[in-house]
């Protein structure tokens, strides 16, 4: 191993500019990245795109060039410090006063390099040490960004490393691109089945969702972050974010309630149905473990396992026909009513039989993708620790 030089961030980039607000969202305008464009795994994701204004001031000083990197100063604390590489696109791009702009002075510092160790201490925690807290929002300090210390290899040595570590993350997002497609082969397996969830062109006789099980929300009354004697214990507590990002079942959880939060709460056990009432509304999850989960989230349990797969394959069809019914306010939520007066499709037991027996096999295909994309992402962690030890 060569000798790599010790420099501080501040030493190694031309700049660390931060971005621009607006609130604007025009046609025809100039793509700006917002928090929601950069994923936890510091790829770039373009599924929603906000434009602003062309004649927005000095926009040109705010264009992202190939080599740069964007550092999520501002965020939720999970999430504050994610970061992605540009590597350009078909169009000009700006960014928002969320990110702060780094560019690399090109002689001694690769941007691929630069963004996948400002992932790690991302993935380790480190900015989520660093950053300053408010209700919702945290922040990592631009000057506390450019003192952090880096161990530098040279540049050639950076490239080599990028480009390995580029090629064990393209094996993982092939994977992640197979579970994806697993997943809406679920959603066209009831589409065959049954036919459109709304149009209901088959005549299924309809029941009210309260009808088919029970219904209810959760009765936490104190969200964690706010009472921190609630957490820490045993019990799992699946929050809204755990249901909105699962896959169709609940196999993790990002906090533990104590005895103390299980008076205060219930809890539910594996099978149940999860459906988020805020924030992300209408997103749906089976829960493979004993849960409590706070008022954002409403339980639909039934005895009949059928009937639940059921149910989510239905919800999931109408998750965006859900959340339209959600009135217009800084946060946006349904009422457990609305769900309990949904009309349910009921087909015959033994279509439903069918229908899970078929989901089956599509699930145990996804178990496989799984378990292959877990060693990818053990593999990328591996190699990843180790180029930035010098071991590669």
């Amino acid at each position: 191993m060569s000798v790599w030089e010790e420099v501080a961030l501040s030493d190694v980039l031309v700049e660390a500019r931060p971005g621009f607000a607006c609130g604007e969202d025009v046609d025809d305008g100039v793509f700006q990245f917002r928090m929601n464009n950069i994923t936890t795994e510091g790829q770039i994701d373009l599924t929603k795109k906000r434009r602003v204004p062309r004649d927005t001031r000095n926009i040109e000083s705010f264009l992202v060039k190939q080599g740069d990197v964007l550092f999520n100063a501002t965020n939720s604390p999970d999430l504050v410090g994610k970061t992605a590489y540009f590597g350009g696109l078909d169009e000009p791009a700006v960014f928002s006063n969320h990110f702060l702009r780094l560019r690399p002075q090109p002689a001694r510092l690769d941007g691929r390099f630069l963004s996948r160790w400002l992932n790690l201490q991302f993935e380790r925690g480190k900015f989520k040490g660093m950053c300053r807290q408010w209700v919702n929002q945290a922040t990592v300090n631009r000057d506390a960004l450019l003192a952090l210390r880096l161990q530098l290899p040279s540049l050639p040595e950076q490239e080599r490393f990028a480009e390995i570590l580029e090629k064990a993350d393209a094996l993982r997002e092939m994977r992640r691109g197979g579970l994806a497609q697993l997943d809406t082969l679920t959603r066209s397996i009831f589409l065959d089945m049954f036919g459109d969830p709304i149009a209901n062109p088959r005549g299924w006789p309809k029941m009210r969702l309260s009808t088919l099980g029970s219904l209810d929300r959760g009765v936490s009354q104190h969200r964690p972050r706010n009472a921190p004697e609630l957490l820490g214990g045993p019990y799992p507590f699946v929050q809204t974010g755990d249901v909105a990002n699962c896959d169709g079942y609940i196999r993790s959880y990002t906090a533990t309630y104590s005895e103390a939060g299980l008076r205060q709460s219930k809890l539910w056990p594996a099978g149940t149905l999860c459906i988020t009432i805020a924030a992300n509304i209408g997103k749906t999850g089976i829960l493979t473990f004993d849960a409590c989960f706070p008022d954002s989230v409403v339980g639909f349990g039934c005895d009949d396992s059928n009937t639940v797969k059921f149910v989510r394959a239905w919800l999931s069809l109408l998750q965006s026909s859900i959340e339209a019914r959600a009135p217009e306010s800084a946060q946006k939520n349904i009422n457990l009513e609305i769900l309990r007066g949904l009309e349910v499709p009921t087909p015959s037991a033994d279509l439903r039989v069918e229908f899970a027996c078929r989901i089956a096999t599509v699930e145990s295909l996804m178990n496989i993708a799984r378990r292959a994309l877990a060693g990818h992402d053990n593999l990328f962690a591996s190699l990843q620790t180790r180029a930035f030890q010098g071991e590669l």
